[in-house]
């Protein structure tokens, strides 16, 4: 007669859990360990939770800066010039606020300032610095590159570059300037506005790089004498240190894209409220310039007249 065999020994079910619990804390340990030994960034947490709540993130950014830029409409709208404090005027991402405001209390009106990824870029238009066929500096030209100057002098020493480009406009739609006129007249102008800077002081001598284009980036058409005039410009480049390096042209292109709407400013009350005396406005070839000077290169003998 067979003898039933025993029923074997059983755990319960439970020890089982006792296994997994442990892979479950190791685990967790291993990716403690992996994240104390990574860096995440604010900007890459932010795409991460914009991935997941897209919504949410873009009403947060109305309220919180995220990797220190700042909400462009607060900053224009929400904040007159007179409210920047002094940790304002030491911060390049208010850069281009606090030289709207030195330009609108010197009167320069139609100054266009805008922030961009690592730069301000600053055109003045048509007759800011000279009369029309001079490179010597007005009076309130004078003035108003003073005001400048002050405002760029508490962070100059986070600037690598300060690129002063002059351009003129062609005088004659149907042939070109005078080469040895527009050149010189252009080369000249950029000088002045160079020299003046130096001598103030308020930036390193190797960081203030002259370029003259003459009539060769054109913002607008020849053709009509308000294309020539938003044609005659200096404008200005100043780069933030440890900005990886672009080239020029690439800094023109995203400037001119409109990418930088939300952070570009025109001087002048006309163009703004009473109480700001500036406004934002759309970049674009036609009202924000490429790269050119202020006003009067005129006069060319082939090329440009006053107007």
């Amino acid at each position: 007669m067979k003898k039933k065999k025993g029923n074997r020994p059983t755990d319960g079910g439970g020890n089982w859990m006792d296994t997994y619990g442990d892979m479950v804390t190791l685990l967790l340990t291993f990716f403690i360990m992996l994240y104390s030994m990574s860096s995440l960034s604010e900007q890459k947490w932010e795409i991460f939770v914009r991935s997941i709540y897209p919504e949410d993130v873009k009403e947060a950014q109305e309220q919180i800066d995220v990797g220190g830029i700042i909400d462009p409409d607060a900053a224009v709208e929400g904040m007159k010039p007179d409210e920047l404090t002094t940790d304002d005027a030491e911060d390049l991402n208010k850069l281009y606020l606090t030289i709207a405001q030195r330009m609108n209390e010197n009167g320069a009106e139609g100054v266009t300032i805008s922030r961009g990824d690592g730069y301000t870029y600053v055109s003045f238009n048509d007759n800011v610095f000279f009369n029309g066929n001079e490179s010597a500096i007005t009076e309130s030209g004078q003035r108003i590159l003073a005001a400048f100057c002050s405002a760029i002098s508490p962070v100059s020493d986070k600037l690598s570059q300060l690129n002063i480009m002059a351009h003129t406009a062609q005088g004659d739609p149907r042939r070109l300037n005078n080469p040895r006129v527009d050149r010189m007249l252009s080369a000249m102008r950029g000088a002045e506005v160079c020299t003046f800077i130096q001598e103030k002081n308020v930036i390193g001598p190797d960081k203030l790089i002259n370029i003259s284009y003459g009539q060769f980036r054109p913002a607008a058409s020849n053709d009509t004498s308000e294309g020539r005039a938003k044609n005659r410009r200096v404008e200005m480049l100043l780069i933030d240190e440890g900005t990886a390096e672009r080239s020029i042209s690439e800094y023109i292109e995203e400037y001119n894209s409109g990418k930088n709407a939300d952070k570009t400013v025109v001087t002048g009350s006309q163009n703004g409220n009473a109480d700001s005396g500036f406004t934002q406005t759309q970049p674009s070839p036609e009202n924000i310039a490429s790269t050119m000077p202020p006003s009067g290169t005129e006069a060319f003998a082939g090329g440009e007249t006053s107007e």
